[in-house]
C-alpha cells in the first residue's frame, strides 16, 4: 500500500488540546487583580471615607494669626470716600481706568494682596507685599488714607 492510499482512508487528526490555554489566562488574570488591589490599598494619602475627604477639601487653609499682615486683618473692606490718586508728572503705565480700579482694588482687599509677593525689587524699599505698593497708610478702621505712588507703574 501506498502512503497516499493509507491517508486517503485514515481518518483526519485531531487538533491539540488546549486545557492549559483558559487556565493561564485566568491565572495571569488574578495576578493582575491582586497586585492592583495591593496598590489602591497601600496609598497612604487617600482618605478613610468620603465623608472625610469632603471635609478635608472645604476646610479653608487660614494662616496662623501671628503670620496675619495687619492691613489683612481688615478683611474685605469696600470703602466709599478713597483720597486722590497720586498721579504725577508722567503717564500711568495702564489706561486710568485700570489704574483706578487697581487702586480701588487694594483699598477694598487687604487680605488678597497683603498675601501677593511684588516682584519688582521694592521689597528692598520695606514693601512686604503687594498691597504696600498700592497703599501707604490706613487709619484704625482699615480706610486708606494715603497712596503708595509706586502702583502706578
Amino acid at each position: 500500500m501506498r502512503a497516499t492510499d493509507a491517508a486517503a482512508g485514515a481518518p483526519p487528526p485531531e487538533p491539540p488540546a488546549r486545557g492549559r490555554s483558559p487556565l493561564l489566562i485566568v491565572a495571569v488574570l488574578a495576578v493582575v487583580a491582586v497586585v492592583g488591589l495591593l496598590a489602591y490599598a497601600s496609598r497612604s494619602d487617600r482618605p478613610a471615607d468620603t465623608a472625610e475627604a469632603a471635609a478635608q477639601t472645604q476646610t479653608p487653609q487660614t494662616p496662623p494669626a501671628d503670620n496675619v499682615p495687619e492691613a489683612a486683618k481688615h478683611g474685605p473692606h469696600p470703602q466709599k470716600d478713597l483720597p486722590p490718586l497720586p498721579l504725577n508728572a508722567s503717564l500711568p503705565a495702564r489706561p486710568a481706568e485700570v489704574v483706578r480700579a487697581s487702586y480701588q482694588f487694594a483699598a477694598e482687599h487687604p487680605e488678597v494682596l497683603s498675601y501677593v509677593p511684588c516682584y519688582c525689587g521694592c521689597e528692598h524699599s520695606g514693601h512686604r507685599g503687594n498691597e504696600d505698593c498700592f497703599v501707604t497708610a490706613r487709619n484704625d478702621k482699615g480706610d486708606v488714607t494715603e497712596w503708595e505712588p509706586h502702583g502706578m507703574t
